[in-house]
């Protein structure tokens, strides 16, 4: 495990270009699921870097599983290759890629949840949530008085959620489909919304970002976590994104980022705040 350095979220250029990273190409999907055209995502799932977990590479092995995503680029934003584009149209075709045991090694949830700062009673909304690997830490975080609710443009996964949510007893979780270019909350409805391994799927990422500030409640924050260009699992290398390049979108669509300190063995977590939120 490597211990990334603080970074100040105020330091001015923080529009560094796209990094270098590992120039594995996504691996075939499993069966049925296939890849889709541009206009089929913008909210991949959060395993969307898991390595392929069976022996025929399916899976995504470069680019783990995801929630179909675009990875787009927007005007102005373009880091080489354009949308990254997958489909993830049957949930369980992706469930062993994006629950294993060996995601929480890498993945963990339990660091991430607690760099949110999740008070109880409030509502969060996790971003491309595929087959819902956030929700129980979400719940839990959010307690009986609070709710989460699980987007994806997948209504298979969507589907695969909400039954989730019935059979764990997570009273407190919904899940809806949304639109790739939308995130389909309402304004001021939200404290928290987590975007993991997903943000580089995203179109025009600072449009994205301002329609997310405009869903916050005042003290509310948006939470993106990715690959860093070292990182052994992740996209190919012509769709990581530089923690500072997530820091410089999310400041175009008026918020106040913030590179946090973490222990993540093959992350970075980039906090979003509205202006005056507290820290």
């Amino acid at each position: 495990m490597h211990r990334r350095p603080r970074h100040a979220a105020t330091c001015a250029a923080l529009a560094a270009l796209l990094s270098s990273c590992s120039a594995t190409p996504d691996a075939a999907a499993p069966a049925g699921g296939g890849q889709g055209d541009a206009a089929s995502g913008a909210q991949a799932a959060h395993a969307d870097h898991a390595p392929p977990q069976d022996p025929q590479g399916a899976g995504h092995a470069g680019d783990g599983p995801g929630h179909g995503h675009h990875a787009g680029h927007g005007p102005g934003h373009g880091h080489g290759a354009g949308p990254l584009v997958h489909r993830f149209e049957r949930a369980e075709d992706w469930v062993p890629a994006f629950e294993g045991p060996e995601r929480d090694a890498w993945q963990k949830p339990a660091e991430v949840v607690a760099a949110m700062r999740i008070a109880p009673g409030m509502r969060v909304a996790d971003l491309g949530a595929g087959t819902g690997y956030f929700l129980p830490h979400l719940s839990r975080a959010v307690g009986p008085a609070g709710a989460v609710v699980g987007l994806d443009i997948e209504q298979d996964m969507v589907r695969y959620m909400t039954e989730r949510a019935a059979r764990e007893r997570l009273a407190n979780v919904t899940a809806r489909q949304v639109r790739p270019d939308d995130p389909g909350l309402e304004a001021g409805s939200v404290d928290r919304i987590l975007v993991v391994d997903t943000w580089h799927h995203i179109p025009d990422r600072p449009a994205y970002a301002a329609k997310l500030k405009a869903a916050l409640r005042p003290d509310g924050a948006v939470v993106v976590v990715d690959f860093t260009e070292a990182a052994s699992h992740g996209p190919p290398k012509d769709h990581r994104i530089p923690a500072e390049t997530v820091a410089a979108e999310l400041r175009a669509g008026g918020l106040s980022p913030e590179i946090v300190p973490e222990d993540l063995p093959e992350q970075y977590i980039v906090v979003g705040r509205r202006a005056g939120a507290a820290r």
